[in-house]
């Protein structure tokens, strides 16, 4: 586990003003697509850039070192998970402010610059998220309560499509709200966090327990117990193309996901060791049918795309 942090600097040191950390995985493209919004219309001084690669093996590297050269670069040669590779970039840089951004994200123009003045005009923030969009420009529900462990087992799986009073998504995901307005909320989503320096300080890094998942969430949970506000805002709308890097690997990061879940109940909800064994059991039995569910409808989809392919006429014939 690292949350850890030692001091980086003295009074009176220079400091980035905004330290951008990037983990990257097979996604080229859409790393090319998020630094060029970075490059083209949120250049400002005292901005740097960092990509964390984690040991891509689609030419990732060698397009970072031509295309863009002033992108400071850490390689790994192993793939060590989102928070572990975050908080190498954490250590490496020094800056006011770090903004923790996913390659899949695109930044409007002005996007950093809003994200610094809203964090100026709020010291008592120690994390912000801004708005995220799906790249159809529908509502990503980025800003959220807290977890529940009804909410765990239940949201997401036939659990909750049979028993839909246990744990109604709509609490859980703020949807009684338009996401319109700035408010402090429990937690705001990893894919584009800006972390204040200060608070960072004070409570360490990214516990790298969490391989995939909930690294966001234990991260919020421990600002709030410092006595940090975690904020959202509406502005700026960055684009972000959920799980464009999860999806080459769907089995294995539903069950990373779900041991992050695990991890996290029994970090910061479970009240003694027969509810974390309950919790445990449930989110186990989630994962199971996350997995049942994935196969089955991959199986349908194989079996659709043969009979297709059995129907369709010889074009020689």
């Amino acid at each position: 586990m690292t949350e850890s942090i030692q001091q980086k600097h003295s009074v009176g040191d220079p400091r980035c003003r905004l330290s951008v950390i990037i983990v990257s995985w097979n996604v080229q493209d859409d790393l090319h697509r998020c630094l060029d919004s970075l490059m083209t219309g949120n250049r400002g001084e005292g901005i740097e850039v960092w990509v964390v690669d984690n040991a891509s093996s689609d030419g990732t590297v060698q397009m970072l070192e031509k295309r863009y050269p002033q992108v400071r670069l850490i390689c790994n040669s192993e793939n060590r998970g989102f928070a572990a590779a975050n908080n190498q970039g954490l250590e490496a840089a020094d800056a006011e402010y770090y903004l923790l951004l996913n390659p899949d994200t695109i930044v409007p123009e002005g996007g950093l610059q809003a994200l610094l003045q809203f964090a100026d005009a709020h010291p008592e923030a120690g994390a912000i998220g801004p708005q995220l969009r799906n790249p159809d420009g529908s509502l990503q529900y980025s800003a959220r309560r807290f977890p529940t462990i009804t909410a765990a087992i239940f949201r997401n799986t036939i659990l909750g499509r049979l028993f839909p009073g246990a744990a109604s998504p709509s609490r859980y995901l703020m949807t009684e709200w338009d996401h319109g307005d700035a408010r402090q909320v429990d937690w705001v989503s990893g894919a584009c966090m800006m972390v204040r320096g200060e608070a960072l300080e004070q409570i360490g890094y990214l516990d790298e327990a969490f391989f995939w998942g909930s690294e966001d969430v234990d991260f919020c949970f421990r600002l709030h117990k410092a006595g940090w506000e975690v904020w959202y805002t509406p502005e700026p709308r960055v684009v972000h193309a959920i799980g464009r890097s999860t999806s080459q690997v769907v089995i294995p990061t539903i069950i990373r996901t779900h041991r992050s879940m695990r991890r996290l109940y029994a970090k910061h909800l479970a009240r003694n060791c027969f509810s974390r064994a309950v919790v445990s059991l449930g989110i186990s039995l989630r994962c199971g049918l996350l997995i049942c569910s994935y196969l089955t409808m991959a199986g349908i989809t194989r079996v659709r795309g043969l009979l297709s392919g059995a129907q369709r006429p010889d074009a020689t014939g």
